[in-house]
């Protein structure tokens, strides 16, 4: 039986814990890839930017976090989303500014 027009699609959320690989502009004609999990979004002066842990697929870069502004983004590909409910800190909460 085919579905109906009127069936709801799950709405799509990105969600702290996804894994994904994100395509960002560089300078001049310069493409980064960049993959690994997504921690949130940060706000640096008023601009907000994806904040992607690396997966360490180009050596020496796992566990760096990435700052991708939201306007260099190109493409982001879910690779492997985390429902909501599923969301959980692997680490304590550092005090400070960065939570």
């Amino acid at each position: 039986m085919a579905e109906t027009g009127s069936a709801k699609k799950p709405s799509i959320v990105l969600t702290v814990g996804s894994k994904v690989s994100v395509r960002s502009a560089g300078g001049q004609e310069d493409v980064f890839v960049s993959d690994g999990m997504f921690r949130g979004l940060v706000s640096i002066g008023g601009d907000n930017s994806l904040a992607i842990e690396l997966d360490g697929k180009v050596k020496g870069e796992k566990g760096r976090v990435r700052l991708i502004p939201l306007n260099a983004v190109l493409s982001l590909d879910v690779l492997q989303a985390v429902k909501p409910e599923e969301e959980k800190r692997t680490e304590p909460a550092a005090a400070g500014y960065f939570r």
